[in-house]
């Protein structure tokens, strides 16, 4: 491997004097810098390494990005980027300068990356709604206060903080973990709570146990761990994010919830926690078709919806026919007690019958098999004995590992 070295990342025929400061900045702290130019013109001047040599990484060649249209082309040199940057091995990490157009640019090759490689994008974005940048990885966005339109006082100072930190993260990586515990992937939400906290204190002794709040994010940080190889096996108590993606909720998964899972085939325990919500903000911002259901005020920011029989049936169909892809070891536990503490006999999202459409569009949807199972328990998921039918399933697809 050669000697690992810092990216620092924009447009030059807009932000060369930016990305020279950058670097020498990181030049001065004792960590190799080379500034990559993605101009979708090919005369940007000042890098180390041009934009035609990073277009040369499109699969449909240089021609692709250099198109004269300036959305086209910026889609395409995004793709030639995550390229071009999948294919080093020498970074020690990656700083990103842009507009809305530069960030849209460098942040998919970011989030290419692996978790705990230094990323930073600066970004005169950064102060809004930075989750399609972000995604499921570890980007670190900063605001840049002022367009990067030139060095000014103000740039100066905010590219200056980017810069050491930058330097700083790739000078004092932490060290590499001594634990020999396998990593185990869980899903939690403050409704699963008591059934998550069960399980990570039987777990702990033997295995590194991470937990993944399921606000969308959660669930595709989770999976891309799996797909990264970074867990040894996946206990998904909550899988709530579904509601979301399929009723408008807040916290949405992709249509790729349970890709990772099936691609990996990573032995596979899950369960229907908090299928009876979909998630909204503040209640003034329920969609209107929806005010006169049952709702509940989890806080002055988060308004909970009941799901209703027909949609768990929707629900159950569309979890059941992505489990049927899976190809490992899979148990998947109908909680027949209640999928969450709001569903439970005398809380407000007690509906025996929304349930039970739930988990018959289960059963009529899974193809079960000796590796592909459902199991009915007739207990409460945040019950200690649900926690307990959780770990025994998971001991027995882990047993062949």
């Amino acid at each position: 491997m050669s000697e690992a070295r810092i990216y620092v990342v924009g447009t030059c025929d807009t932000k060369a004097a930016e990305l020279a400061y950058v670097r020498g900045l990181i030049n001065a702290q004792g960590v190799r810098a080379v500034v990559i130019d993605v101009s979708t013109h090919s005369h940007g001047a000042g890098a180390d390494i041009e934009a035609a040599e990073v277009a040369s990484y499109h699969p449909d060649g240089p021609e692709a990005v250099f198109t004269g249209d300036r959305g086209r082309s910026i889609t395409a040199m995004a793709v030639a980027f995550e390229r071009f940057l999948s294919s080093r091995a020498d970074v020690a990490g990656v700083i990103g300068l842009g507009g809305s157009g530069g960030t849209a640019l460098v942040a998919p090759a970011m989030r290419a990356l692996a978790i705990g490689v230094p990323k930073l994008l600066v970004s005169t974005v950064a102060s809004g709604n930075v989750a399609p940048y972000v995604g499921a990885s570890d980007i670190a966005m900063m605001y840049s206060v002022t367009d990067l339109a030139g060095l000014n006082r103000i740039s100066r100072l905010v590219l200056a903080n980017a810069a050491h930190a930058m330097a700083g993260m790739a000078k004092t990586l932490p060290p590499p973990s001594s634990s020999d515990k396998p990593a185990i992937g869980i899903s939690m939400f403050g409704v699963t709570t008591p059934c998550v906290n069960r399980l990570v204190s039987l777990l702990e002794d033997l295995n590194d146990c991470l937990v993944f709040h399921a606000t969308g994010t959660g669930g595709q940080s989770m999976e891309k761990l799996v797909d990264s190889g970074l867990l040894a096996g996946v206990i998904d108590v909550t899988t709530t994010e579904v509601c979301d993606l399929l009723m408008g909720g807040v916290f949405p998964c992709t249509e790729d919830r349970f890709g990772a899972i099936a691609r990996t085939k990573l032995p596979y325990v899950g369960s229907c926690g908090a299928l009876d919500m979909v998630n909204f903000g503040a209640q003034s911002t329920v969609p209107a078709q929806y005010k006169d259901r049952n709702l509940y005020v989890h806080n002055p920011q988060v308004t909970l919806m009941r799901t209703t029989p027909e949609e768990n049936q929707l629900i159950g169909r569309w979890i059941g026919e992505r489990l049927n892809r899976c190809e490992g070891p899979v148990r998947f536990l109908l909680p027949a007690g209640g999928v969450s503490l709001l569903d439970v006999p005398g809380m407000a999202f007690h509906d025996p019958e929304a349930d039970a459409a739930l988990f018959e569009a289960l059963e009529q949807t899974v193809i079960q098999t000796g590796l592909r199972r459902l199991i009915r328990v007739p207990d409460a998921v945040n019950d200690p004995s649900f926690a307990d039918a959780l770990l025994d399933q998971f001991r027995d697809v882990m047993k062949d590992v």
